[in-house]
C-alpha cells in the first residue's frame, strides 16, 4: 500500500468535525473542518488526516510533500537492508564416489559460507529406491561432515523417488565475524 491511499489530505477530508494537531505535536483542539482548512493555508501546510478511526479523526498540520518522501526514503533504505533467503540444491546418488562426494560436500559448504539455504536431493533410479537406507545414511553423513557450516533446517523425507532434506548457514555472532575478518588479514 502506498502512502498515497492511506491517508487523506486537505479537501479530501470527509469529517465535519475533526482534531487538530500542530507540526511540533502540540494539541489545538476539535475545529470545524473548514477553520482546519483555513489554518493550514494561512501555514502554508496541508491537513492531513493521521488517524481517521478516531472520533472526531485526528489531522495533522504538516508538509505532505516532504513526509511522502522521507517515507519512501525510509521503505527504499528498509528493502536494502533486506536480505532474500536462496535455496541452492546439490544432488547425489545412492552409488556416489568418495571423490564426487567430497566435490559435492565442498559445493554445499561454499553455498552455507554464502549465506544461502542448501536443498540436498538424493536421486534413486529404477531399483536403488527399495533401499532409501543407503540415501539417508549419504545425507546423515553430509549433514555431519557441515555441520560447522549449517544445520538441519528440514529433515531428511522421501518425496516420490527423491529424498531430501534442506540445510540453512549456521547464525554467527557479530563478534565471531569480527574474528574471521582479523585472522584472514594475518
Amino acid at each position: 500500500m502506498t502512502i498515497a491511499q492511506e491517508l487523506r489530505v486537505n479537501d479530501r477530508i470527509r469529517a465535519r468535525e475533526v482534531r487538530v494537531v500542530a507540526p511540533d505535536g502540540e494539541q489545538i483542539g476539535v475545529r470545524s473542518i473548514d477553520e482546519a482548512r483555513w489554518l493550514a493555508r494561512e501555514l502554508g501546510l496541508d491537513l492531513v488526516e493521521v488517524a481517521p478511526e478516531a472520533r472526531p479523526p485526528v489531522c495533522r498540520l504538516m508538509d505532505y510533500g516532504k513526509y511522502k518522501y522521507e517515507q519512501s526514503v525510509k521503505q527504499r533504505e528498509a528493502r536494502k537492508k533486506q536480505s532474500k533467503t536462496i535455496i541452492k540444491e546439490v544432488k547425489f546418488r545412492p552409488k556416489i564416489d568418495k571423490h564426487d562426494y567430497q566435490v559435492k560436500m565442498r559445493r554445499a559448504i561454499e553455498f552455507l559460507q554464502e549465506h544461502d539455504k542448501v536443498k540436498v536431493t538424493m536421486m534413486f533410479r529404477g531399483r536403488e529406491v527399495t533401499h532409501p537406507e543407503i540415501g539417508r545414511e549419504i545425507l546423515q553423513r553430509l549433514a555431519d561432515d557441515v555441520a560447522e557450516y549449517g544445520t538441519v533446517e528440514i529433515p531428511t523425507k522421501m518425496e516420490g523417488r527423491n529424498m531430501t532434506m534442506q540445510l540453512a548457514p549456521v547464525k554467527r555472532s557479530p563478534e565471531a565475524q569480527g574474528d574471521d575478518a582479523v585472522t584472514d588479514d594475518e
